[in-house]
C-alpha cells in the first residue's frame, strides 16, 4: 500500500505546504535529505524561496495558496506527486462569540485546503494505485485547545477528513498519516500567547522531532503520528470517561482565566 518503499525515498515527488518555517520546513528538509524531490510551498513567497535555497538542488519553491498549487507543483516535479503534506494551517484563537470571518478563515485553511488538494490529486493516485497524504492536524484535533474554538473545531475536522480518506481508499493504495503534536517550537506556538504558555510550552519539541515521528510512522504505515507519545493516554482517557476529562479541562480553563483576568 505504501507509495514509496521506505528503504528508498530517492526520486519521490513531495509537496510540503506551509513550508516557509516550522514543521513544514523541517519536513521539507527531511524529505530532501532522504533523496526526495521537494516542492516548498508557502503563502509567503520569500520564505518559500529561502527554505528551497537552503535545501538546494532537490527543492523548488512554489509559493501561493496551498490548495491551488497542485498543478504547478506537479509540473515542477515532472508530472507526478507521490506524497502531499498538507501542513499549512492557521492557529485561530477565539471563542463562542467569534465572528464568521474568523471561522471561515480557519475552515478554509485547516480543512478545505485539504479537500481541494485531494480532489486534484486523488484521481491520479487511484489510477496508479499509490499515493500518500500527510495531514498536520495537532493534538487539538484529538483533544481540544483552550482559548481556540475555531482552531480546535477545524483541527477535529482535519482529523475526521484524514480518517475518512484512510478507511475509504487504503485498499486502493492510498496511505494517510495524521500528525498530532502538542506544542512545537514555532511561530504558531509563540502566537498562542498565555494559553500556549500554560498548556503547551513546558513539553514543546523542535520541528525536527515531528519529522522524525512522521518518518517512523511512514516506515510502519501507521495512520496516527504522535510526536508527544503521552497524547495517546490523554486520548484514551477522554474516550473512556468524557465527563471526567471535560471536568479536568474545565479546571485548566479556569486556571487560564485566572491568569488572563
Amino acid at each position: 500500500m505504501s507509495t514509496v518503499p521506505m528503504s528508498t525515498m530517492r526520486g519521490a515527488g513531495v509537496v510540503v505546504t506551509g513550508a516557509g518555517g516550522g514543521i513544514g520546513a523541517a519536513l521539507a528538509r527531511r524529505f530532501a535529505a532522504e533523496g526526495a524531490r521537494v516542492v516548498v510551498n508557502d503563502l509567503d513567497a520569500e520564505k518559500a524561496r529561502t527554505v528551497a535555497a537552503e535545501i538546494g538542488a532537490r527543492a523548488r519553491a512554489v509559493p501561493g495558496d496551498a490548495s491551488l498549487i497542485v498543478a504547478e507543483a506537479r509540473e515542477a516535479l515532472g508530472g507526478t506527486v507521490d506524497i502531499y503534506c498538507a501542513n499549512a494551517g492557521v492557529g485561530a484563537a477565539g471563542d463562542a462569540l467569534s465572528e464568521d470571518d474568523v471561522w471561515s478563515a480557519a475552515w478554509d485553511v485547516n480543512v478545505m485546503a485539504h479537500v481541494r488538494a485531494v480532489r486534484a490529486l486523488l484521481p491520479d493516485w487511484l489510477e496508479r494505485g499509490s499515493g500518500r497524504f500527510v495531514s498536520t492536524v495537532s493534538a487539538a484535533g484529538l483533544l481540544t485547545m483552550i482559548g481556540a474554538a475555531p482552531y480546535s473545531v477545524t483541527k477535529h475536522g482535519a482529523l475526521a477528513y484524514a480518517e475518512w480518506l484512510s478507511l475509504t481508499y487504503r485498499h486502493r493504495g492510498l496511505s494517510v498519516h495524521a500528525i498530532c503534536p502538542q506544542g512545537v517550537r514555532t511561530d504558531m506556538l509563540t502566537a498562542s500567547g498565555s494559553a500556549g504558555d500554560l498548556v503547551l510550552a513546558a513539553t514543546a519539541i523542535e520541528p525536527e522531532a515531528v519529522a522524525d515521528a512522521l518518518f517512523a510512522a511512514m516506515a510502519e504505515d501507521r495512520f496516527l503520528v504522535l510526536p508527544h507519545p503521552e497524547v495517546a493516554g490523554y486520548h484514551q482517557a477522554r474516550a473512556a470517561d468524557p465527563d471526567r476529562w471535560l471536568a479536568t479541562m474545565n479546571r485548566v480553563q479556569q486556571k487560564w482565566e485566572g491568569t488572563t483576568g
